[in-house]
């Protein structure tokens, strides 16, 4: 045979054995989507948190069934305010809890003007448990124990109703801490995408509706922060709390009046005493602004809406700080509010908060 040919017939050779270790050693496809995402989110959980799988899949669920991207931002972003509100638990037990309740039993007492011996009184009734009430009280550990005896109080005690108004206290829940009133008017926007036991309120104690409304509150809103700082932020003080702070910051600017940076665009008939104070300074100087009264007050009322930065108050309100400030100024600012509530024994504000969800976050975006 000819040297060239023979060569030839070699390199046939080769290449046919070449093929034939690839065909018996196929290269593994790589996994699904969804079982990546779980694999990166059990990966990412901090160490001792017990059902990693299931939190994986409850997570992976809260972020795709609301059509956000499970990216390692997102995940590390909601396990950063799920460590900080309740280190992974579901039902988190709450030292003096029992203290805690009675305390603010007393404190609603005094506010309906009923006298504390009275309420003390009924809550050494029996419930529906064989317990009294307040031996039920006593004993409480989590906040679901609570809102169990709150709602069997007042249900079933003409004075519960009159002393918490078909309002139980305990208004965020689960591991997310998710607050009540914004997860029934979520649920009003997008169902609830899971069978409901007993009640939006009562699948907050659960670690999958927790997860998913939290979710929702943390990641399923349009804002132009560049920063998840601000969202954490916002997490805590509501929805475009850091815009409206900044907001507040400009309009402080424009009208010279010094404004308290909370977020609260508008007054509510539960704020502070200067509450209103950014609405009134923006109506004091409508003419400077020329704007009507009734296009500030409709602008303002779009406070928790992305749409509020298309008002013609948003505009020009910054147009005139930036010029007066030489630069342009923020458009977003960490609010500047004090935690107050029967669960916090020190001083602690928003930006505390915040600050201590982004160390989380950014540790769990260096982990391998």
């Amino acid at each position: 045979m000819a040297p060239a040919r023979f060569r030839s017939w070699v390199a046939v050779a080769a290449a046919l054995l070449l093929t034939s270790c690839m065909v018996e050693r196929p290269v593994a496809p790589p996994a699904p989507e969804p079982e990546r995402s779980r694999a990166l989110i059990e990966r990412l959980l901090p160490a001792g948190v017990h059902d990693r799988e299931g939190w994986a899949a409850d997570i992976y669920d809260g972020l795709t069934l609301q059509s956000l991207k499970p990216s390692r931002q997102n995940i590390c972003a909601v396990l950063a305010v799920t460590a900080q509100e309740s280190g992974f638990q579901v039902d988190t037990v709450i030292p003096d809890l029992g203290q805690i309740a009675w305390k603010e039993i007393d404190a609603r007492a005094a506010h309906a003007d009923i006298p504390s011996f009275l309420v003390h009184g009924a809550l050494r009734l029996k419930s529906r448990t064989g317990r009294t009430y307040a031996e039920r009280i006593d004993a409480a550990r989590t906040e679901k124990d609570l809102s169990d005896i709150y709602e069997d109080f007042i249900g079933a005690v003409p004075l519960g109703e009159k002393l918490f108004g078909e309002r139980n206290p305990i208004r965020t829940r689960g591991p997310m801490q998710v607050s009540v009133a914004f997860a029934e008017q979520y649920q009003l926007l997008r169902p609830y995408p899971w069978p409901v036991q007993r009640s939006i309120p009562d699948e907050l104690f659960t670690r999958r509706g927790s997860l998913y409304f939290g979710i929702a509150h943390l990641l399923a809103y349009p804002a132009a922060y560049g920063h998840e700082l601000y969202r954490f932020a916002d997490y805590n003080a509501g929805q475009y709390a850091s815009r409206n702070a900044a907001f507040q910051a400009a309009a402080g600017i424009v009208t010279g009046t010094r404004l308290v940076q909370d977020g609260a665009l508008v007054a509510k008939q539960t704020d502070a005493q200067d509450a209103g104070s950014t609405q009134a300074a923006l109506l004091g100087a409508a003419a400077k602004l020329g704007l009507s009264s009734g296009e500030i007050h409709d602008a303002l009322a779009q406070e928790r809406s992305p749409d509020f930065e298309r008002t013609r108050l948003y505009r020009v309100v910054f147009e005139q700080a930036d010029r007066r400030h030489g630069a342009p100024v923020p458009r977003a600012l960490l609010p500047h509010i004090d935690l107050h509530g029967p669960k916090i024994s020190r001083r602690l504000t928003t930006a505390w908060y915040a600050q201590r969800v982004e160390g989380r976050y950014q540790s769990c975006l260096r982990a391998p």
